[in-house]
């Protein structure tokens, strides 16, 4: 139950002195429906309201707070003419500009006669002095009120500074001094003040700097936040490694035989993680392990052993991929071994219909199919399997979450193996992922080369059209990426149409085209003659970054690559470069280019190991953008910066990790205050799982 402290912290805001329902609304399309979500959205920017000149001093174009007293009041003749009033001090004459004004409203906030500050931008108008709606009109003692640095914060249509601004002061009001949940020696190590303390200097900011992520109070409360994410994530697993699971041994045969039918040796980095899972599998509690693996680096065939452990234990393993051609790609690596060591393996997709479904229905239930590939079609209803005991989520981040479940559940203590192609830095992994174990594929198979890859100017496209004309003559296989469907009214990107019309052409009947809003069947079928060879060049989207693999394929050419984050060129670039021969990656990039967009095309230039690219992603674009928050199943931080705040991620982590060894149920007074910093993040299913409530 959440602590009386924070009650006022969790009302409505429409509870708050000025917020009505209309307000509200607004308010919560930023912040979100309580108080503490107000108070902890913290300042964007500010406006420096303490530069106070005399008129004839003043500079046009900046903020200024001027104490004036009003001459005269002109009304407009109809609504479309402005109201002006004129105001001076002992130097000069300034003009204010209403429009849709209230003239009684006017006069009653500057009498004629009477002294009052102003504060607004200040600009010129024939060269007379001019201020439209100034932002603030007070007597001379609000001096203090007016004259500061003001916060400014994160706005949507329809919800002003100063309405967003006054609601925020309104909420700090209810903001409680909390009991201290940081350590001791290390609060005082950082020289930290405590939480109240750091909220009231986080929305009172004096300068620039004081709204940088290394600023101490935003440090303070991003280590907070961080804490919090930390301990609910190590609660959680502490609990999931609580749920009864099995110990699956098998006797190794069928791994032996895979490997011998193998056209290759496992390289160290799978042989590592084949270790892992197989020891996981072995202990009773229930495995959680993801798998990160850079696109080609044989997660597969890893997945493939994990499976045929539960097979030799006499239980069955499911792969599910998040589309068709993903799920038919792992299939057809896949079934070749499996016949060759008398395995049964089945497909299911959406495509399954009738009387073919119901026999491979048949197989999954009665456990002839010892091992079952396929799309969300896995989880339905009227799928039963005889004994789920293993199961792989490939690229994790594209199912929800209660996908997943589903999947595990048609299981009886299904050990659960995720994947995904996408490196993750270290920083989101913890986030993300600190309730599982990983493992990390490092190198890729043997025999694959290095992809060249080249930046060359857009006006170059000739050349580069010709260049590729006379690979594809020779029998090479291309992607010709895009990053729009069509041409839209606020972009000058190329269109993947308009591209496939220009180059069909050239190219004639050997070119495809996929995007995402063709239907199913017809972007499979495009994909399908590019696999098999039918066509040499594929125009596409971004649709291909998780798709089929076509080993001939051995160049990509990617338009505006200056526009598409290092991890999508990564993905895309991974697309090539799997078979024996060399491949070339060519990014076209259209001038200007911005100073993050060319050390992105640089990175990409310099190195192919996936895991570099994705801490200088998070570094160059932030994480929210990195992975698409909502699409990753990324929890949305309210204050802290993971890029900025690496180091405090690492922190917390540790922290949390010493405080649940010391102090597991969370009894000490540490431990209580740390209850209070869960409910205030809203981690309330955390600390559901601790056996005091």
């Amino acid at each position: 139950m959440r602590p009386e402290i924070l009650f006022p912290l969790f009302k409505d805001i429409t509870g708050l002195a000025g917020v009505g329902k209309r307000t509200a609304d607004l308010i919560e399309k930023i912040a979100g429906p309580k108080v503490v979500h107000l108070i902890l959205r913290l300042p964007a920017s500010i406006v420096d309201r303490r530069y106070a000149p005399k008129l004839a001093d003043a500079i046009p174009g900046r903020i200024v707070t001027l104490r004036v007293t009003a001459s005269e009041h002109i009304a407009g003749k109809n609504r479309r003419q402005p109201y002006r009033i004129f105001v001076h001090d002992d130097t000069g004459e300034l003009e204010l500009t209403f429009f849709h004004a209230k003239q009684d409203y006017l006069v009653r906030m500057l009498p004629p006669g009477e002294e009052r500050l102003i504060s607004g931008k200040l600009e010129t108008y024939y060269d007379r002095l001019q201020m439209t709606h100034p932002d603030h009109i007070g007597l001379p003692s609000d001096a203090d009120r007016i004259m500061r640095a003001e916060p400014v914060y994160p706005l949507t249509a329809g919800l002003t500074a100063k309405v967003m601004q006054k609601a925020v002061e309104q909420a700090m009001k209810h903001a409680p001094e909390l009991p201290e949940w940081q350590d001791g020696p290390w609060l005082a190590k950082q020289k930290w003040p405590d939480w109240l303390t750091a909220l009231k200097s986080a929305h009172a900011p004096e300068a620039p700097v004081d709204l940088e992520p290394d600023a101490v109070p935003r440090r303070r409360l991003a280590y907070d936040e961080l804490l919090a994410n930390q301990l609910a994530l190590l609660l959680i697993r502490r609990n999931a490694r609580k749920l009864l699971g099995r110990s699956l041994l098998g006797d190794g045969r069928l791994i032996a035989a895979a490997r011998a039918a193998l056209p290759f040796e496992l390289t160290a980095g799978q042989e590592a993680a084949v270790a892992d899972i197989l020891q996981d599998m072995k202990a009773a509690d229930r495995m959680l392990r993801l798998l990160q693996g850079d696109v080609g680096s044989g997660k597969t065939v890893v997945a493939l052993m994990m499976l045929l452990n539960a097979v030799e234990a006499g239980a069955q393993g499911a792969i599910m991929a998040p589309t068709e051609i993903l799920a038919r790609q792992h299939y057809e690596t896949i079934a070749p071994i499996c016949e060759a060591i008398g395995v049964g393996v089945v497909i299911l997709t959406g495509r399954d219909k009738g009387k073919a479904r119901g026999q491979i229905l048949e197989q999954i239930a009665d456990g002839r199919a010892q091992i079952a590939i396929g799309t969300h079609a896995l989880f339905q209803k009227d799928i039963e399997f005889q004994d789920l005991a293993a199961v792989v989520i490939d690229e994790q981040h594209r199912f929800g979450v209660h996908q997943r479940l589903d999947l595990s559940r048609k299981g009886r203590a299904a050990d659960t193996l995720v994947m995904t192609a996408t490196p993750i830095p270290r920083t989101l992994m913890l986030t993300a992922y600190g309730d599982m174990d990983t493992s990390r594929l490092m190198e890729k198979p043997a025999g694959r080369q290095p992809i060249d890859t080249r930046t060359i100017s857009a006006d170059r496209m000739e050349d580069v059209v010709e260049g590729l004309r006379r690979q594809i003559s020779e029998g090479a296989q291309a992607y010709w990426v895009c990053p729009l469907v069509e041409e839209s009214e606020v972009s000058d990107l190329a269109a993947a149409e308009d591209r496939f019309e220009h180059l069909k052409g050239i190219f004639g009947d050997r070119i495809g085209l996929v995007h995402g809003r063709m239907k199913g069947a017809e972007k499979d079928a495009a994909m399908a003659a590019f696999a098999s060879g039918e066509t040499s060049l594929l125009v596409a989207t971004t649709v291909i970054e998780v798709g089929v693999n076509v080993p001939n394929a051995t160049i990509m050419v990617i338009e505006h690559a200056e526009r598409f984050g290092l991890a999508q060129l990564h993905q895309l670039r991974g697309r090539i470069g799997r078979g024996a021969k060399k491949s070339t990656c060519l990014l076209l990039y259209a001038q200007p280019v911005t100073e993050t967009a060319r050390k992105r095309l640089k990175v990409m230039r310099d190195t192919e190991d996936g895991f570099l690219i994705a801490e200088e992603d998070l570094r160059l674009r932030g994480a929210g953008e990195l992975l698409g928050v909502r699409q990753s199943g990324l929890p949305e931080f309210r204050i802290a910066d993971l890029a900025a705040h690496a180091d405090l991620m690492a922190a917390a982590r540790d922290d949390a990790l010493l405080i649940l060894e010391r102090d597991p149920e969370l009894q000490s007074d540490r431990g209580k205050a740390l209850r209070v910093l869960l409910y205030l993040f809203e981690r309330d299913a955390a600390v559901g799982l601790l056996r005091s409530g």
